[in-house]
């Protein structure tokens, strides 16, 4: 079971990015897949997250609006679409995977410890 991070990179605030994770080894029909960051000196922080048994959606504040979580049509990949980056959006991120019926919270405050398989994350750098 593994998961790759793809798209990171520099951009100028206003730029927009597209990051992508691959799955492979998982039936994502059963799974959640969600984008979590961190900064450095700051704790991790959820971002967006999809549940892909249902497909709701879930956006942290700070990013509704101006990200959007997808599934490709490769159905084993999962992208951030984030536009009007922000130099705040600046950080590492990664995503991570978790079956459905095994998490107890698959979105909010301390939801990335219900998440058990990750990757080895993007670096996102908005600056001008």
């Amino acid at each position: 079971l593994q998961l790759v991070e793809s798209g990171g990179g520099l951009v100028q605030p206003g730029g927009s990015l597209r990051l992508s994770c691959v799955a492979s080894g998982f039936n994502l029909k059963y799974y959640a897949i969600a984008w979590f960051r961190q900064a450095p000196g700051k704790e991790r922080e959820g971002v967006s997250c999809v549940d892909l048994s249902n497909g709701n959606t879930y956006y942290a504040d700070s990013v509704k609006g101006r990200f959007t979580i997808s599934r490709d049509n490769a159905e084993n990949t999962v992208s951030l679409q984030m536009n009007s980056l922000k130099p705040e959006d600046t950080a590492v991120y990664y995503c991570a995977a978790q079956m459905v019926l095994a998490a107890t919270s698959l979105f909010g405050p301390g939801s990335d410890r219900e998440y058990g398989y990750w990757g080895r994350g993007t670096q996102v750098t908005v600056s001008s």
